[in-house]
């Protein structure tokens, strides 16, 4: 692994040195970018060497690009600079992130996740991880007394996403942390959702934050990729070794793009945000919705919780249309700003149908269970201009809805 790169030629950085002296916006620019010790170069360029020359043997700052890169190396200073982390890690993709910090553990491990959890990490615990002798236990967190009920002898850790996908629920992060680490319980968060510009779980109480930075990290869906930070030295040091071994590491092409995506993490969000709590207010609004789940509407249950624990609402609203399924589909035909189309965090607004896209391959009944009917429809708020996203979704409800065999 290089050093961190808080130096060069041109003089040593503040902002790498003391990141807590700066605002978000600062450190999205600055933190590991600094300019290139050979030219001078602003922009840190790109490196697409696989191997790298040894002064002498064993004496290197980078010696293979999947044991280290430059481009990642200044990826990863940025993603732990914006979670207040001690060390931050990239990966090809979130999956490839999942699968990687779970295999920090033994078989015959156990896992409490919440159960409202992203499809594709449901199905790595279902399938994967339970294949190679670590079992989970889904636990509704809506209580976290709940994960009291749910401890093994053998439960190592717990894994939360807050807000939930597609539901937006919440989980109290300082809580879960408090009743975990008293039972010597790692807790792992999904922070894909609100990114560290609306929550930083590490302060909260987490051992290790994760995100898809498919997503809003990068934001313009163009790169896939996932990262991890952490404050745990030992941690820290299990996933670097397995980040080399397991080799699902990105490109140095993929983080130079997602590390220019980050640097606008925070004017995005705050756009995405904005448009949200628009679109979800004129959907409460309207007689063509049955029900809209946003933690900036009071109406969500854990809208206190998301005051206290968030500092924004973030870009994700989900909906229940009034009819069915073909209800659905014409909305989601009938959008023109809105794609129908999966994945979410870009500049382009998307819409989707979780119960027959990303949530599909869960059971009818669990789906039930989860609340993910086959009327919801969840949106990706966009960043574009936010009247337009409001007449978009305005006249695709009167069309779809117009055409229910049932008068509302």
């Amino acid at each position: 692994m290089s050093p961190a790169n808080t130096s060069s030629a041109f003089g040593t950085s503040r902002v790498a040195a003391e990141p807590q002296q700066y605002g978000f916006g600062t450190l999205a620019i600055h933190a590991g970018a600094e300019p290139d010790p050979a030219t001078g170069a602003v922009i840190p360029p790109l490196s697409l060497s696989t191997t790298f020359k040894q002064r002498a043997v064993g004496d290197f700052v980078y010696e293979y690009s999947r044991s280290d890169n430059p481009n990642r190396s200044n990826l990863e200073a940025a993603i732990a600079a914006l979670e207040h982390a001690k060390h931050g890690f990239a990966f090809s993709s979130g999956s490839a992130t999942t699968a990687t910090v779970l295999n920090t553990l033994a078989p015959g491990s156990h896992v409490i996740s919440v159960n409202d959890v992203y499809g594709g990490t449901h199905r790595y615990l279902n399938k994967v991880a339970h294949s190679m002798g670590v079992e989970t236990t889904f636990v509704d967190l809506a209580d976290v007394n709940n994960i009291r009920d749910a401890m093994r002898d053998n439960t190592r850790l717990v894994w939360i996403e807050t807000p939930t996908n597609p539901t937006l629920r919440l989980v109290d992060i300082a809580a879960v942390s408090e009743i975990a680490h008293e039972a010597g319980l790692f807790v792992i968060v999904d922070n894909t959702f609100l990114s560290p510009y609306f929550q930083t779980p590490l302060d909260l109480g987490a051992d290790v934050v994760v995100h898809s930075a498919t997503k809003y990290l990068n934001g313009h869906s163009d790169v896939v990729m996932g990262v991890a930070a952490t404050n745990s030295d030992a941690l820290a040091s299990k996933l670097r070794f397995l980040q080399n071994a397991i080799g699902a590491v990105p490109s140095p092409f993929d983080c130079y793009q997602a590390q220019r995506g980050l640097k606008t993490l925070h004017l995005r969000m705050r756009q995405h945000a904005e448009n949200a709590q628009s679109v979800a207010e004129f959907l409460e609004a309207s007689p063509l919705v049955d029900s809209v789940i946003y933690p900036g509407l009071e109406s969500h249950p854990q809208h206190t919780l998301a005051k206290r624990q968030m500092r924004g609402f973030g870009g994700m609203v989900s909906f229940r249309i009034k009819g069915d399924s073909s209800t659905a589909d014409r909305f989601l035909q009938r959008t023109h700003l809105f794609t129908l189309a999966e994945s979410l965090g870009g500049v382009e607004s998307l819409a989707e149908l979780p119960a027959r896209m990303t949530h599909a391959g869960l059971a009818p009944e669990e789906r039930h269970e989860l609340g993910i009917s086959d009327n919801l429809i969840r949106l990706s708020v966009g960043v574009e201009d936010g009247d337009d996203l409001v007449a978009d979704i305005a006249q695709a409800l009167q069309s779809a809805v117009a055409e229910n065999k049932v008068r509302i």
